[in-house]
């Protein structure tokens, strides 16, 4: 039977999987002054139940005072997330890196939203390139990788 609490969308993980029309959009943003490691595990454990309702998945990348999220899903739902992120005052002078609207797979199918810290962002994209199946997400993923390790 299903949970009427989840709409029937995003109700099968294995719909995470196929093409669909998703919208992405990338940000950075700097860390305010207080934010410790507690509170980035409250963002997190919020995002995972709100974001599962929503059709949202992504990642969060914590570390050196710096945000860095992906962001990926229905559009509107996504905008309202954004919306949500720029009042909030763990963080400050959010920069939208990038945004996209086309038909792909999810590069992060299984992640309703999961913290990986700087250190680990590279081993995370290079195991989200061998799951990828959809050729525009390995070539966003190759570039990702492509940037990080010309820095």
């Amino acid at each position: 039977m299903s949970d009427p609490s989840i709409p029937p969308l995003y109700e099968d993980p294995e719909d995470a999987f196929k093409e669909q029309l998703l919208f992405n959009l990338v940000y950075c943003s700097q860390v305010s002054a207080g934010v410790e490691s507690a509170d980035v595990d409250a963002i997190i454990a919020t995002s995972q139940r709100r974001n599962a309702l929503v059709g949202v998945t992504g990642i969060l990348v914590f570390g050196s005072g710096v945000f860095f999220q992906w962001i990926e899903g229905p559009k509107a739902e996504v905008m309202r997330l954004v919306t949500r992120i720029k009042t909030d005052r763990r963080h400050e002078m959010m920069v939208v890196l990038s945004t996209d609207e086309e038909i792909r797979e999810r590069i992060f199918p299984s992640w309703d939203m999961e913290l990986v810290g700087t250190e680990d962002i590279q081993e995370v994209l290079q195991d989200a390139l061998q799951t990828a199946q959809d050729k525009k997400s390995v070539d966003a993923l190759e570039l990702l990788l492509e940037k990080l390790s010309s820095h």
